[in-house]
């Protein structure tokens, strides 16, 4: 799921990269507060050296002498872990807390300065030591002066602070982790815009993704309008070609059925012709109307309103020779609207609506509603009807029933039609003794 998600891919690098960050920050804010405790505890330590400095004295007898040494408490308490030494010709002078231990000669201390380094020191201890090297007489050898602490003291300090900071740095990470999803979440913004639009292109072809968004996602917009283009001009040259070979066909099969009904002898062998013409013809009328209704164009506003179309359609009805005979009633509330295009509702309608009248006896009923989940549209007509055999079979694809007992070619085209636009078709027995053709839409 991550490895194909691309908020996740973002989200994770996001976090590992935040991590990675406030872990390097962390080492070094406790390298500097290592060097802030280690300068600050040195302050402390040049304090009291610097006493100790200046009560350095040279005794007559070549004894070194301290006149005021640091008051601290801790220099007075033995193994206190505080300490100081001064030391002139290999004889220390040192605090009291030193008790019988002495301090190690110092590899690095100088005379120009005063400089700190970490070294084992008596008591099995760890120490900071502050060191440096006077002449209090220029003819004399150097006094190195010391002062040292127990570098346990640092080291708790620092693991203190380090936790504090990591606790805190763990928060921190936190809240920058949701800031990331909050910025990837709003960076993605636009590609869910455009999944959203896409679903436009689905439903026709002629539709385009607008260009005015960000300005990282205008050359995969333009890609993809690009794409529509092309398959829009495939399908327009393939609606075209099909609807060529449907009117170029269907002329000479009628030319040849007119011929075929005009001659007087070989009945039985210009039947089986007028058969295969027949069959031919309704293959033809099939691809004919569902070439048309695939590549109609967008639907217009809410969709077709059913009563307007069907009222049309009944005004035709009315002019054939089946039809004014009989009574053809609208019961569709004026509000009811199908999800396509008039054009399309009217091609659909068509078919059913021709059927009905063939077989109606004195009355047809369009009738529709909507449902908490559905809309539908009803043809019914008080014919003889068929059984349920015969509307399997009106249904099947590439089938017709017999001239004497069928509906015709009409509703197995119709319902290709109702399924293309995203609805289906069922029949059934009207409550007016012949057959109820049921368009149904979801939503």
């Amino acid at each position: 799921m991550i490895a194909r998600s691309l908020r996740w891919r973002l989200l994770l690098a996001g976090g590992v990269a935040i991590f990675l960050a406030l872990l390097v920050a962390w080492a070094l804010m406790m390298l500097l507060f290592e060097r802030h405790l280690e300068r600050r505890l040195a302050s402390e330590f040049e304090h009291d050296a610097i006493r100790i400095v200046a009560g350095i004295s040279i005794a007559p007898g070549g004894r070194l002498e301290i006149a005021d040494p640091p008051t601290d408490a801790r220099f007075q308490r033995p193994v206190s872990g505080l300490y100081w030494q001064a030391t002139y010709r290999g004889q220390p002078e040192r605090s009291p807390s030193l008790w019988d231990q002495t301090l190690p000669s110092s590899p690095t201390a100088g005379a120009s300065e005063w400089t700190m380094r970490v070294g084992p020191g008596p008591f099995h201890e760890r120490l900071v030591y502050l060191e440096r090297t006077v002449t209090p007489d220029r003819a004399g050898p150097p006094v190195l002066v010391q002062v040292a602490g127990d570098a346990a003291v640092l080291d708790a300090a620092g693991a203190e602070f380090g936790r504090e900071l990591a606790l805190f740095l763990s928060v921190l990470w936190l809240f920058l982790a949701a800031a990331a999803w909050f910025q990837v979440h709003l960076g993605l913004r636009p590609l869910r815009q455009i999944r959203g639009q896409l679903a436009r292109l689905e439903e026709s072809p002629s539709a385009r993704l607008p260009i005015d968004g960000a300005s990282e996602v205008r050359p995969l917009v333009g890609a993809i309008n690009r794409l529509a283009d092309a398959r829009e001009q495939d399908l327009e040259r393939a609606r075209r070609r099909a609807t060529d070979l449907a009117h170029g066909l269907k002329t000479p099969l009628a030319a040849a059925d007119a011929q075929l009904r005009r001659a007087e002898d070989g009945a039985g062998h210009f039947a089986g012709i007028q058969k295969a013409l027949a069959a031919m013809k309704y293959v033809v009328e099939a691809e004919l109307a569902r070439s048309r209704i695939a590549f109609a164009g967008p639907m217009r506003g809410d969709g077709a309103d059913c009563q307007e179309v069907i009222e049309r359609l009944v005004a035709v009805l009315e002019r054939t020779d089946a039809g004014e005979k009989l009574v053809l009633d609208v019961k569709v509330p004026a509000d009811l609207r199908a999800p396509l295009s008039a054009e399309d509702l009217t091609e659909l309608l068509g078919g059913i609506a021709e059927n009905a009248v063939r077989y109606a006896r004195r009355a047809v009923v369009f009738s529709g509603g909507r449902t908490q989940d559905a809309m539908e549209l009803s043809i019914e007509d008080d014919g003889p009807g068929i059984d349920d055999e015969q509307m399997a079979r009106a249904l099947t694809r590439g089938l017709r029933l017999d001239e004497k007992g069928g509906n015709g070619l009409g509703l197995a085209i119709a319902r290709d039609l109702a399924e293309a636009t995203g609805g289906s078709l069922t029949l059934s027995r009207s409550q007016l003794g012949g057959l109820r053709a049921r368009l149904t839409w979801p939503g």
